[in-house]
């Protein structure tokens, strides 16, 4: 059955839930910048994710760990700037709340009173409850994060798919569950299997946003680099190209040069 999409005109945490109820589906997109993030939230997506992605796609970094918190903080100023009606979640960096529980709301604060966001994000159950009950306690959203988080890479050992044993899958259940109770908006789930992911959701109230975890889940996210294919060299089965923008892009630079040393450009209509 299809559900009548309601006509938000600002999205919060209080909306998404809505959402979940309303049996919509919520669409989640990563921004870094201004520009990119006015674009995005103009198409209409629900929540802009200042990811730390932006460590592996801004700098070239082979994983998120480099990423400051300055750095995010101002990555996630620029994004803020530019939204009119998507709510903005900003990740913690590695190494800004897993030490201690105080770190960790030093660093939330900073979020947001620097860069004007909306929420932040934090990867882990369990073994970050003190830090993120801390946050909440200050009055800040929290978004979790569980399945394969990037900031435990060398923990893992690889980026592949997380929880097919029993034992991962029944902690991922017990900290999504947790993760909901001490008072978490929603929660990302990235690479599980997508029977799994559907149960979470189902079990939870909160919303459930899903990269590589299926589709009987609450929402979806992409990095927006790789939906619009201007990172050619990821293609992981859960990722759906919209675009070929590096191909586009690396045409369209290529005639530019073509037309200045042709001296094409500017021709006389481009000129004063």
């Amino acid at each position: 059955m299809s559900v009548a999409k309601k006509d938000y005109k600002r999205i919060t945490t209080r909306t998404l839930i809505d959402m979940k109820e309303n049996g919509e589906k919520i669409s989640m997109l990563t921004a870094y910048d201004f520009t990119m993030a006015k674009i995005v939230d103009s198409a209409g997506v629900d929540v802009i994710l200042v990811g730390d992605s932006a460590s592996n796609v801004m700098a070239g970094h082979e994983t998120t760990l480099p990423i400051t918190l300055d750095q995010m903080i101002y990555h996630a100023s620029s994004v803020v700037r530019a939204c009119e009606r998507a709510l903005v979640v900003v990740d913690l960096p590695f190494g800004s709340y897993q030490s201690d529980s105080k770190e960790a709301l030093r660093s939330a604060i900073r979020i947001m009173k620097e860069s004007g966001g909306h929420a932040v994000k934090l990867e882990g159950g369990s073994e970050i409850k003190d830090s993120i009950k801390k946050i909440l306690n200050a009055g800040i959203p929290v978004m979790g994060h569980l399945g394969l988080t990037p900031q435990s890479i060398y923990k893992f050992g690889t980026y592949t798919v997380r929880a097919k044993e029993d034992a991962e899958a029944e902690k991922l259940i017990e900290d999504a569950k947790m993760l909901e109770r001490i008072g978490c908006f929603a929660l990302v789930l990235e690479k599980i299997p997508a029977k799994l992911a559907e149960k979470v959701a189902k079990s939870i109230s909160i919303p459930v946003i899903g990269i590589g975890a299926g589709g009987g889940v609450d929402g979806q996210v992409l990095v927006i680099h790789d939906m619009l294919g201007m990172n050619n060299e990821f293609s992981p089965r859960f990722l759906r190209r919209y675009l070929n923008l590096y191909e586009q892009m690396t045409q369209a630079i290529g005639q530019y040069v073509t037309d200045v040393k042709s001296k094409d450009f500017p021709n006389s209509s481009e000129q004063y």
